[in-house]
């Protein structure tokens, strides 16, 4: 399985031991724009969850933290999101993600889409606990990258989406809140302008409060073409 080490701010580090990893989706704080969301993404041939907020396991291998993301074609995009990270000691830390999708394979299973491709998180985090009292006011912005110009794609706030606690609940009733669990949020809306099949993803999560920013960038890449 992933190590991941994240360094906290008082310089610390913790090494988790990835066990399980969670997809979050639909996961919009309104239900009422998830239900349009959904509307929106049938009219696109994906197919509408049986229920939402939905939840979807990916390997946990998929958890990384990396600089550079292998894709098979060019029909791939990350999406800017919190992830939430069970230490061994059963701490809870906040950091930022980046779910890298297959959106071609998306319109034939999302959970499928979701194993296609790696969720990228951040090397720093915060304690949640250390954050609570302000999380709506933590802000989340994704920038693209077209050859050498780099363009914002969302922007918005973790007052869009569900909270961590909501999660924690879910884990917990599933008994799923154990050591190396790794919780994606879902991800706020993109900016309909700005093509999202880019070269390079850049994802930040800040305070406000504090002035601290935790930042993730790759760069996409394509393999080779198949022989066969």
């Amino acid at each position: 399985m992933a190590v991941l080490t994240f360094e906290l701010p008082d310089g610390s580090t913790r090494k988790v031991d990835i066990t399980q990893v969670l997809n979050a989706g639909y996961a919009g704080r309104s239900q009422e724009d998830v239900a349009a969301h959904v509307a929106e993404l049938a009219e696109l041939g994906v197919p509408a969850p049986s229920v939402t907020p939905a939840l979807y396991p990916v390997a946990p291998y998929l958890a990384q933290q990396t600089d550079r993301v292998e894709v098979q074609h060019g029909r791939t995009s990350g999406e800017a999101e919190w992830a939430l990270v069970v230490a061994d000691d059963g701490d809870l830390l906040l950091t930022a993600a980046c779910d890298h999708t297959d959106r071609d394979l998306e319109v034939h299973g999302v959970a499928w889409s979701k194993n296609a491709g790696p969720d990228v998180l951040a090397r720093r985090a915060w304690r949640l606990a250390d954050v609570a009292p302000r999380l709506d006011d933590l802000t989340l912005r994704a920038w693209v990258t077209h050859g050498d110009k780099e363009t914002e794609i969302q922007h918005g706030t973790l007052a869009e989406l569900l909270t961590p606690a909501y999660w924690v609940d879910v884990l917990r009733t599933r008994d799923a809140l154990t050591p190396g669990t790794v919780l994606i949020s879902g991800t706020i809306p993109m900016a309909h302008d700005v093509d999202q099949f880019a070269d390079a993803w850049r994802v930040e999560l800040s305070d406000p409060a504090t002035g601290d920013t935790i930042r993730l960038a790759y760069g996409v890449h394509r393999m080779l073409e198949p022989i066969g």
